[in-house]
């Protein structure tokens, strides 16, 4: 089984990070967070605690308004949006619905001058990774919302980034679904040892999955709690999900998130 302890070298640093938006409140407040590489981290908040404005402020679609961002490991320092280093999976699949699958999966090699033919083995290799390999060819009209989910993200990992963000990716997915992409989403990211960035709503959802959940209050968004998961993956084999040790740390974390309508921490 593998260890849930992340690699000690930092993959990107917050360093009291705020965000205001022009006339408006202050979203997110003195946020400070370390990430390693190959981290499996959840954000877990109530709406309005700043998850995805910082999920945006970490791919570089959005300035902090204070405090910095570091990169200690190049090339992903002053990383963008476009940066091949970086994959983002929003909520919604974002499919372009006049190109097929394959042609999704390309768009970010296709932005970055690679050509189709010279793409094709890497697509494909993408696919592969979600179960889609027989769906190159296919419309995303002709595909149910799980299969679309899986385009987005093996679109997102078509240029093999070290850090993958999703912005509750699995929030409109019927349970099964959903826990199928769970344990799919822990395979690639096992086996290819990127670093995950997770938005969730769900407590269920952030423990199932993470190493580390950071616990989010809103009004100023700020960090109010962070918990491990000292749980070894693969985590659908060991029935962990059914365990009195799941329970256990769904309490904790439940006990956490009570303490946002507060703003204190609560001791576990």
């Amino acid at each position: 089984m593998q260890s849930t302890e992340p690699s000690p070298a930092p993959l990107v640093m917050l360093e009291r990070v705020s965000k205001r938006f022009a006339n408006g409140p202050l979203a997110l407040q003195e946020m400070s967070l370390t990430i390693g590489a190959h981290d499996f981290v959840s954000f877990l908040g109530p709406s309005g605690c700043g998850k995805s404005t910082a999920l945006r402020l970490i791919a570089g679609l959005t300035a902090p308004s204070a405090g910095a961002l570091r990169w200690p490991s190049a090339p992903m320092t002053e990383a963008k949006g476009t940066n091949r280093d970086l994959g983002f999976v929003f909520q919604e699949p974002t499919l372009m619905p006049w190109a097929t699958v394959f042609d999704n999966v390309w768009l970010p090699l296709r932005l970055a001058g690679v050509a189709r033919d010279a793409a094709n083995g890497t697509v494909r290799e993408a696919l592969a990774m979600v179960g889609l390999t027989k769906f190159a060819s296919v419309y995303p009209r002709e595909l149910s919302g799980g299969m679309k989910m899986r385009v987005s993200i093996a679109r997102a990992l078509v240029t093999h980034p070290r850090l993958l963000l999703m912005d509750e990716p699995f929030a409109a997915l019927d349970e099964m679904t959903r826990t199928k992409l769970n344990n799919d989403l822990l395979s690639i990211w096992r086996e290819h040892r990127f670093t995950v960035i997770f938005v969730t709503h769900s407590v269920y959802e952030s423990v199932y999955l993470s190493n580390r959940i950071i616990v989010m209050a809103p009004r100023p968004g700020r960090v109010i709690d962070e918990i491990r998961i000292d749980e070894p993956y693969p985590r659908h084999t060991s029935d962990f999900h059914v365990s009195s040790r799941y329970n256990d740390h769904v309490k904790r974390v439940q006990r956490a998130l009570h303490g946002t309508m507060i703003g204190v921490a609560v001791d576990h």
